[in-house]
């Protein structure tokens, strides 16, 4: 049982790499699902809903934590942390206040910071491969402002606005934009804290992007020996197998 599971996992067969799809598909859906019920009451429908998610991340979280070799390494990821707060949340569901509800949108950490998964986009996806940084970095730019717009909902955005999750949203990118409008605001002093924290940490996660596009810190150049495709702009040799890369610059002609 045990190397089924760790070759689904982290195989390369091609049932290992489709069930590795299928769950970053199931994670997608999951945060369109916690997002999209951040600010609903919760029903019999919705609450055995939450229970079935919170089961089979339960499970895929059993399952890492089996296969692993250093389990203790794998306690301490961000991501992992996340999912069992995830798990918590959603096994206590009929015991939560709505303000605690909105700690399910940290499934979001998961998306695209898996080894596995990454090896798999690079392999399978030439798109990928060429703008690995800027995927990376708009995925990330995303689970912040989902997550900072969720935590303004439920904690900020009061129950008289007839469009709340449009105007936590809203405010989340007039925020990290450093536009200001200021026709939705934070009067309080969490509130106006929490405005800075959106600001510093938006607007940092906003120029990676933007340098991951206009700027690549790493040339794509394959390997002829090795395969690696990412390289330092000034390298001579691969740093994965030494092999000496004959990298185009644009130098005079």
């Amino acid at each position: 049982m045990k190397k089924t599971i760790k070759a689904l996992y982290i195989g390369r067969g091609p049932v290992s790499v489709w069930f590795r799809y299928f769950l970053i598909v199931f994670d997608l859906a999951s945060i369109v699902f916690f997002v999209s019920t951040a600010d609903v009451p919760h029903g019999l429908g919705l609450t055995t809903a939450s229970r079935i998610i919170g089961i089979v991340i339960l499970l895929d979280f059993l399952a890492r934590l089996w296969i692993a070799k250093d389990r203790w390494k794998l306690m301490t990821k961000i991501y992992t942390l996340a999912d069992l707060i995830v798990i918590v949340s959603l096994m206590l569901d009929p015991f939560l206040t709505g303000n605690l509800a909105f700690l399910r949108i940290l499934r979001a950490l998961r998306l695209i910071h898996s080894y596995q998964l990454l090896r798999d986009l690079r392999r399978d996806s030439t798109f990928f491969r060429t703008h690995e940084d800027a995927v990376i970095a708009a995925v990330n730019l995303m689970v912040f402002v989902f997550a900072t717009s969720t935590a303004v909902l439920v904690f900020f955005i009061p129950d008289t606005s007839q469009t709340p999750y449009i105007d936590a949203l809203y405010f989340t990118m007039a925020t990290l934009t450093t536009t200001g409008f200021g026709d939705v605001t934070l009067s309080t002093p969490a509130g106006k804290l929490f405005s800075v924290f959106i600001m510093v940490v938006g607007v940092a996660l906003f120029v990676r992007l933007a340098q991951a596009i206009f700027m690549p810190q790493k040339v794509r150049h394959k390997c002829p020996s090795c395969g690696l495709y990412r390289h330092d702009p000034d390298a001579v040799h691969c740093k994965h197998c030494g092999e000496t890369v004959r990298i185009k610059t644009g130098g005079a002609a």
